[in-house]
């Protein structure tokens, strides 16, 4: 039996995890943009605990056009970009996978690869950072949880069987709408928090201001969702990010490695996403709004800082 045809877009520390993971039961190949990454991971993707695997690493879309499963690691921002060269060239039966964080990516990718997408997305609570190319750290398993957008309930299931096959633990669920927005009220109260004051997760447990910053964003967040008749996964918004930084305390934020690479970050999909939605439903949340005009401000005195 053949085995199944994986495409990852987005070779960054998610991406090469994946891929590592995925090699095992699949033939796996990763589309990056950066050369350097790419020669990386031609050379064999390795998790620091384990064996260096096998995947075919590459510049050209055209050499994901025959996956039978596709799955989207790049940042949101980048998503149009990123999948615009795939659009109208993948096998009209491939399931696109997006474990993306944020709000947006459905409407990105479904406008970008057509409305009949097969589309599954998901959260992940993986942990990773990248020590070099090629090379990631995974900081605990976590789950990976599951929906269909666009796409049948055996579709998600076959997705979550590969994960499992794979050793990941995922789970499908019925609506993913609650998880998605579960994970950022987490993202909107950890990420740029950690990213300003450039330290690790458990800074917003150790410091009172910072803890207090957190916690408020975490309820404007959870506000926002009750407004768009969304349910949480969890009761008390505020010791649900307690929980995920305590579990993540060793753990620098992926807006802070942005920052910290003098890349453009998530806050559009994440704080700016929570901003727009409260206006739309007339609610104000100052502290999401400060997060995101300080963290635009950063990425520029970083850029500033470079040139």
């Amino acid at each position: 039996m053949s085995r199944p045809r994986v495409g990852l877009v987005g070779g960054g520390a998610m991406g090469s995890l994946f891929a590592w993971m995925l090699a095992p039961v699949a033939d796996v190949s990763v589309l990056d943009v950066r050369p350097a990454q790419v020669a990386a991971l031609g050379q064999g993707v390795r998790e620091e605990q384990g064996e260096a695997r096998t995947v075919r690493a590459t510049l050209h879309p055209q050499d994901l056009f025959a996956s039978e499963m596709l799955f989207v690691f790049v940042k949101a921002q980048d998503t149009l970009n990123a999948l615009r060269p795939l659009a109208g060239k993948t096998d009209p039966a491939c399931v696109v996978v997006s474990l993306q964080n944020g709000l947006g990516n459905e409407e990105a990718l479904k406008a970008t690869l057509g409305g009949r997408l097969a589309l599954v997305l998901g959260v992940t609570t993986e942990g990773c950072t990248e020590l070099a190319p090629g090379l990631v750290r995974r900081a605990g398993a976590g789950i990976t949880m599951l929906g269909g957008a666009g796409a049948s309930p055996a579709t998600v299931a076959g997705v979550r069987d590969m994960l499992v096959a794979a050793g990941l633990s995922a789970q499908a669920v019925y609506d993913i709408k609650p998880q998605i927005w579960g994970k950022l009220v987490a993202n909107a109260a950890i990420n740029p928090v950690t990213a300003l004051l450039d330290a690790p997760n458990g800074v917003l447990l150790q410091d009172p201001d910072a803890h207090a910053l957190a916690r408020a964003i975490a309820l404007e967040t959870a506000a926002v969702a009750e407004a768009a008749q969304i349910g949480l996964p969890f009761h008390d918004p505020c010791d649900y990010v307690d929980s995920v930084a305590s579990a993540t305390a060793q753990n620098i934020s992926s807006m802070l490695a942005d920052l910290r690479a003098g890349r453009h970050t998530e806050i559009e999909a994440i704080n700016g996403a929570v901003v727009a939605m409260a206006r739309r439903h007339g609610l104000s949340v100052p502290n999401n709004e400060a997060m995101l005009h300080l963290v635009r401000a950063r990425e520029r005195t970083r850029a500033g800082d470079r040139g």
